[in-house]
Protein backbone atom coordinates (compact mmCIF):
# COMPACT_ATOMS: atom_id res chain seq x y z
CA UNK A 1 0.00 0.00 0.00
CA UNK A 2 1.58 3.31 -1.04
CA UNK A 3 1.99 6.03 2.00
CA UNK A 4 0.31 9.29 1.32
CA UNK A 5 2.57 12.37 0.62
CA UNK A 6 0.81 14.43 3.34
CA UNK A 7 -0.06 12.49 7.51
CA UNK A 8 -3.31 13.34 8.38
CA UNK A 9 -2.73 15.78 10.46
CA UNK A 10 -0.19 17.50 8.24
CA UNK A 11 -3.36 17.37 5.70
CA UNK A 12 -5.24 19.15 8.70
CA UNK A 13 -2.40 21.60 9.56
CA UNK A 14 -2.46 22.64 5.84
CA UNK A 15 -6.19 23.39 5.46
CA UNK A 16 -6.19 25.55 8.57
CA UNK A 17 -3.41 28.13 7.71
CA UNK A 18 -5.37 27.74 4.00
CA UNK A 19 -8.28 29.66 5.66
CA UNK A 20 -6.35 32.25 7.25
CA UNK A 21 -3.24 32.35 4.32
CA UNK A 22 -5.55 35.26 2.32
CA UNK A 23 -5.57 37.27 5.41
CA UNK A 24 -2.22 37.47 6.48
CA UNK A 25 -1.28 37.71 2.76
CA UNK A 26 -3.55 40.86 3.10
CA UNK A 27 -2.01 42.13 6.48
CA UNK A 28 1.58 41.98 4.92
CA UNK A 29 1.03 43.42 1.99
CA UNK A 30 -1.23 46.25 2.97
CA UNK A 31 0.08 46.81 6.85
CA UNK A 32 3.13 45.03 7.86
CA UNK A 33 5.38 46.05 4.31
CA UNK A 34 4.58 49.70 4.54
CA UNK A 35 4.89 49.90 8.62
CA UNK A 36 8.43 48.58 8.09
CA UNK A 37 8.91 51.07 5.21
CA UNK A 38 7.56 53.95 6.98
CA UNK A 39 10.04 53.35 9.76
CA UNK A 40 12.95 53.01 7.29
CA UNK A 41 11.48 55.99 5.36
CA UNK A 42 12.04 58.42 8.16
CA UNK A 43 16.03 58.17 8.32
CA UNK A 44 16.03 58.59 4.76
CA UNK A 45 14.93 61.60 2.25
CA UNK A 46 13.20 60.64 -1.19
CA UNK A 47 10.41 62.61 -3.15
CA UNK A 48 9.19 59.57 -4.81
CA UNK A 49 10.79 60.14 -8.11
CA UNK A 50 14.49 60.64 -7.56
CA UNK A 51 16.82 58.78 -5.55
CA UNK A 52 16.59 57.82 -2.31
CA UNK A 53 19.15 59.51 0.28
CA UNK A 54 20.15 58.47 3.88
CA UNK A 55 19.00 60.93 5.87
CA UNK A 56 19.99 59.84 9.11
CA UNK A 57 18.60 61.62 11.97
CA UNK A 58 17.83 65.00 10.43
CA UNK A 59 14.15 64.68 9.55
CA UNK A 60 13.57 64.55 13.37
CA UNK A 61 15.94 67.64 13.77
CA UNK A 62 13.69 69.11 11.86
CA UNK A 63 10.80 68.92 13.88
CA UNK A 64 12.45 71.03 16.65
CA UNK A 65 11.80 74.12 14.69
CA UNK A 66 8.51 73.47 12.68
CA UNK A 67 6.07 75.49 13.69
CA UNK A 68 3.11 74.11 11.74
CA UNK A 69 4.33 70.52 13.24
CA UNK A 70 4.03 71.83 16.82
CA UNK A 71 1.05 73.44 16.74
CA UNK A 72 -0.39 69.93 14.67
CA UNK A 73 0.78 68.31 17.83
CA UNK A 74 -0.45 71.00 20.34
CA UNK A 75 -3.73 70.79 18.60
CA UNK A 76 -4.38 66.32 18.40
CA UNK A 77 -3.38 66.34 22.29
CA UNK A 78 -5.89 69.49 23.05
CA UNK A 79 -8.08 67.23 20.66
CA UNK A 80 -8.05 63.94 22.86
CA UNK A 81 -7.47 65.48 26.22
CA UNK A 82 -10.80 67.56 25.45
CA UNK A 83 -12.84 64.29 23.60
CA UNK A 84 -11.90 61.21 25.49
CA UNK A 85 -13.06 62.23 28.77
CA UNK A 86 -16.52 63.74 27.79
CA UNK A 87 -16.82 61.19 25.14
CA UNK A 88 -16.58 58.40 28.01
CA UNK A 89 -19.35 60.41 30.46
CA UNK A 90 -21.83 61.31 27.50
CA UNK A 91 -21.79 57.88 26.67
CA UNK A 92 -22.03 56.29 29.94
CA UNK A 93 -24.56 58.61 31.09
CA UNK A 94 -26.90 57.59 28.07
CA UNK A 95 -25.85 54.01 28.88
CA UNK A 96 -26.96 54.11 32.16
CA UNK A 97 -30.33 56.26 31.34
CA UNK A 98 -31.15 54.02 28.98
CA UNK A 99 -30.77 50.60 30.22
CA UNK A 100 -33.55 51.67 32.72
CA UNK A 101 -37.32 50.38 32.21
CA UNK A 102 -38.45 53.75 30.24
CA UNK A 103 -40.70 54.42 27.69
CA UNK A 104 -39.82 53.95 24.20
CA UNK A 105 -36.55 52.50 25.32
CA UNK A 106 -35.53 51.27 21.97
CA UNK A 107 -36.31 54.28 20.18
CA UNK A 108 -33.78 55.92 21.97
CA UNK A 109 -31.06 53.77 22.05
CA UNK A 110 -31.71 53.90 17.58
CA UNK A 111 -31.62 57.35 18.10
CA UNK A 112 -28.25 57.88 19.96
CA UNK A 113 -26.83 55.75 18.24
CA UNK A 114 -27.60 57.50 14.54
CA UNK A 115 -25.22 60.05 13.82
CA UNK A 116 -22.43 56.58 14.63
CA UNK A 117 -23.33 55.49 11.29
CA UNK A 118 -24.48 58.70 9.48
CA UNK A 119 -22.63 60.14 6.74
CA UNK A 120 -19.99 62.04 8.07
CA UNK A 121 -20.28 64.41 4.77
CA UNK A 122 -23.76 64.91 5.59
CA UNK A 123 -23.81 65.76 9.47
CA UNK A 124 -20.86 67.73 9.33
CA UNK A 125 -23.03 69.85 6.19
CA UNK A 126 -25.71 69.99 8.81
CA UNK A 127 -23.30 71.10 11.90
CA UNK A 128 -21.76 74.29 9.67
CA UNK A 129 -25.44 75.04 8.40
CA UNK A 130 -26.28 75.20 12.18
CA UNK A 131 -23.15 77.29 13.45
CA UNK A 132 -22.96 79.35 10.51
CA UNK A 133 -21.82 82.48 11.51
CA UNK A 134 -24.56 85.21 10.12
CA UNK A 135 -27.06 82.66 9.05
CA UNK A 136 -26.67 79.84 11.88
CA UNK A 137 -29.42 79.32 14.32
CA UNK A 138 -27.27 78.98 17.40
CA UNK A 139 -25.87 82.64 16.39
CA UNK A 140 -29.39 83.88 15.70
CA UNK A 141 -30.22 82.43 18.99
CA UNK A 142 -27.42 84.55 20.77
CA UNK A 143 -27.89 87.47 18.60
CA UNK A 144 -31.66 87.70 19.00
CA UNK A 145 -31.95 86.15 22.62
CA UNK A 146 -28.98 86.58 24.57
CA UNK A 147 -28.01 90.08 23.01
CA UNK A 148 -24.80 89.06 21.47
CA UNK A 149 -23.42 91.79 18.96
CA UNK A 150 -23.20 91.17 15.45
CA UNK A 151 -19.41 91.49 15.47
CA UNK A 152 -19.12 89.60 18.45
CA UNK A 153 -20.99 86.73 17.27
CA UNK A 154 -18.59 83.46 17.84
CA UNK A 155 -16.67 81.62 14.65
CA UNK A 156 -17.20 78.48 15.38
CA UNK A 157 -14.81 76.81 12.97
CA UNK A 158 -12.25 79.42 12.80
CA UNK A 159 -9.41 80.47 14.98
CA UNK A 160 -9.87 79.65 18.75
CA UNK A 161 -13.02 77.70 18.88
CA UNK A 162 -12.09 75.45 16.07
CA UNK A 163 -10.79 72.99 18.38
CA UNK A 164 -13.90 73.01 20.57
CA UNK A 165 -16.09 72.57 17.84
CA UNK A 166 -14.37 69.60 16.61
CA UNK A 167 -14.43 68.01 20.68
CA UNK A 168 -18.73 68.71 20.41
CA UNK A 169 -19.05 67.27 17.43
CA UNK A 170 -16.68 64.68 17.87
CA UNK A 171 -18.40 63.78 21.02
CA UNK A 172 -21.70 63.80 19.67
CA UNK A 173 -21.14 61.40 16.84
CA UNK A 174 -19.64 58.56 19.15
CA UNK A 175 -21.21 58.55 22.42
CA UNK A 176 -23.67 55.97 20.85
CA UNK A 177 -21.36 53.92 19.76
CA UNK A 178 -19.41 53.85 23.13
CA UNK A 179 -22.95 53.75 24.61
CA UNK A 180 -23.94 50.35 23.09
CA UNK A 181 -20.40 49.14 24.80
CA UNK A 182 -21.07 50.43 27.85
CA UNK A 183 -24.89 48.84 27.89
CA UNK A 184 -23.44 45.32 26.97
CA UNK A 185 -21.03 46.11 30.50
CA UNK A 186 -24.53 46.95 31.99
CA UNK A 187 -26.33 44.28 31.01
CA UNK A 188 -23.50 41.80 32.43
CA UNK A 189 -23.92 43.01 35.82
CA UNK A 190 -25.73 40.49 38.37
CA UNK A 191 -28.96 41.97 39.36
CA UNK A 192 -28.53 40.57 43.10
CA UNK A 193 -25.88 42.82 43.62
CA UNK A 194 -28.27 45.57 42.88
CA UNK A 195 -30.98 43.75 45.36
CA UNK A 196 -28.79 43.47 47.64
CA UNK A 197 -27.51 47.17 48.12
CA UNK A 198 -31.33 48.10 48.00
CA UNK A 199 -31.38 45.49 51.02
CA UNK A 200 -28.96 47.74 52.59
CA UNK A 201 -30.67 50.80 52.05
CA UNK A 202 -28.21 52.17 49.30
CA UNK A 203 -29.23 54.78 47.19
CA UNK A 204 -28.99 55.62 43.38
CA UNK A 205 -25.28 56.97 43.66
CA UNK A 206 -23.97 54.69 46.39
CA UNK A 207 -24.87 51.85 43.92
CA UNK A 208 -22.98 53.42 41.15
CA UNK A 209 -20.37 54.64 42.99
CA UNK A 210 -19.92 51.31 44.63
CA UNK A 211 -21.23 48.71 42.02
CA UNK A 212 -21.89 50.20 38.64
CA UNK A 213 -18.24 51.97 38.30
CA UNK A 214 -16.15 49.19 39.52
CA UNK A 215 -18.25 46.37 37.78
CA UNK A 216 -17.74 48.70 34.40
CA UNK A 217 -13.97 48.80 34.97
CA UNK A 218 -12.48 46.43 32.26
CA UNK A 219 -15.49 47.98 29.40
CA UNK A 220 -13.97 51.82 30.57
CA UNK A 221 -10.41 50.59 30.03
CA UNK A 222 -11.76 49.33 26.84
CA UNK A 223 -13.42 52.58 25.85
CA UNK A 224 -10.78 55.11 26.85
CA UNK A 225 -7.73 52.83 24.93
CA UNK A 226 -9.97 53.13 21.85
CA UNK A 227 -11.18 56.80 22.43
CA UNK A 228 -7.57 57.64 22.71
CA UNK A 229 -6.32 55.90 19.46
CA UNK A 230 -9.37 57.01 17.50
CA UNK A 231 -8.71 61.11 18.77
CA UNK A 232 -5.04 60.58 17.67
CA UNK A 233 -5.92 59.64 14.63
CA UNK A 234 -8.19 62.08 13.56
CA UNK A 235 -7.99 63.49 9.55
CA UNK A 236 -11.89 63.32 8.36
CA UNK A 237 -13.33 65.53 11.39
CA UNK A 238 -11.02 68.27 11.15
CA UNK A 239 -10.83 68.03 7.24
CA UNK A 240 -14.82 68.17 6.75
CA UNK A 241 -15.24 71.28 10.11
CA UNK A 242 -12.53 73.01 10.08
CA UNK A 243 -10.93 72.96 6.46
CA UNK A 244 -14.46 72.61 4.48
CA UNK A 245 -13.40 69.38 2.89
CA UNK A 246 -10.83 72.09 0.67
CA UNK A 247 -7.89 70.07 1.68
CA UNK A 248 -6.71 73.27 3.79
CA UNK A 249 -6.28 73.60 7.77
CA UNK A 250 -4.62 76.32 9.65
CA UNK A 251 -2.76 76.35 12.73
CA UNK A 252 -5.10 76.77 14.59
CA UNK A 253 -7.31 73.53 13.58
CA UNK A 254 -4.26 71.47 12.00
CA UNK A 255 -3.79 67.85 12.99
CA UNK A 256 -1.03 65.08 13.25
CA UNK A 257 -2.72 62.95 10.48
CA UNK A 258 -3.40 65.81 8.08
CA UNK A 259 0.39 67.70 8.42
CA UNK A 260 1.36 63.52 7.81
CA UNK A 261 -0.47 63.47 4.48
CA UNK A 262 0.33 67.25 3.37
CA UNK A 263 3.56 66.61 3.68
CA UNK A 264 3.86 63.23 2.35
CA UNK A 265 1.27 63.77 -0.71
CA UNK A 266 1.33 67.62 -1.24
CA UNK A 267 5.26 68.91 -0.53
CA UNK A 268 5.80 64.97 -1.10
CA UNK A 269 8.59 64.85 1.12
CA UNK A 270 8.26 61.21 2.18
CA UNK A 271 10.47 61.19 4.22
CA UNK A 272 10.10 64.17 6.68
CA UNK A 273 6.61 62.51 6.81
CA UNK A 274 7.68 59.39 7.74
CA UNK A 275 9.28 60.91 10.72
CA UNK A 276 6.34 62.90 11.46
CA UNK A 277 4.18 59.22 11.60
CA UNK A 278 6.64 58.01 13.74
CA UNK A 279 5.90 60.55 16.47
CA UNK A 280 2.17 59.94 16.51
CA UNK A 281 3.22 56.25 16.58
CA UNK A 282 5.60 56.17 19.32
CA UNK A 283 3.06 58.94 20.97
CA UNK A 284 0.04 56.84 20.70
CA UNK A 285 2.09 53.87 22.00
CA UNK A 286 3.21 55.36 24.85
CA UNK A 287 -0.11 56.28 25.82
CA UNK A 288 -1.94 52.87 24.97
CA UNK A 289 1.55 51.22 27.38
CA UNK A 290 0.39 53.87 30.38
CA UNK A 291 -2.77 53.08 30.12
CA UNK A 292 -2.16 48.81 30.22
CA UNK A 293 0.67 49.36 33.15
CA UNK A 294 -2.25 51.45 35.01
CA UNK A 295 -5.16 48.65 34.18
CA UNK A 296 -3.18 45.76 35.75
CA UNK A 297 -1.89 47.78 38.69
CA UNK A 298 -5.54 48.52 39.53
CA UNK A 299 -6.72 45.09 38.76
CA UNK A 300 -4.07 43.43 41.28
CA UNK A 301 -4.95 46.01 43.79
Amino acid sequence: MKKPLLSKNAKRTLVAYSFIAPNFIGFCVFTLVPIVFAFALAFLKWDGSNPIEFAGLSNFAKLFDDTFFKAALRNTIIYCLGTVPLTMVASLALAVLLNQKVFGRGVFRTLSFFPYVASLVAVTSVWKMLFHPTKGPINTILHNVFNVAAEDLPKWFTGSLVLLSMILFSVWKYMGYYMVIYLAGLQGIPSELYEAAALDGAGTWNKFRYITWPQLSSTTFFVVVMLTINCFKIYDIAIMLAGGGSGELTESSTVLVFYIYQKAFINWDLGYSSAVAMVLFILVLGVTIIQFYGQSKKDKA
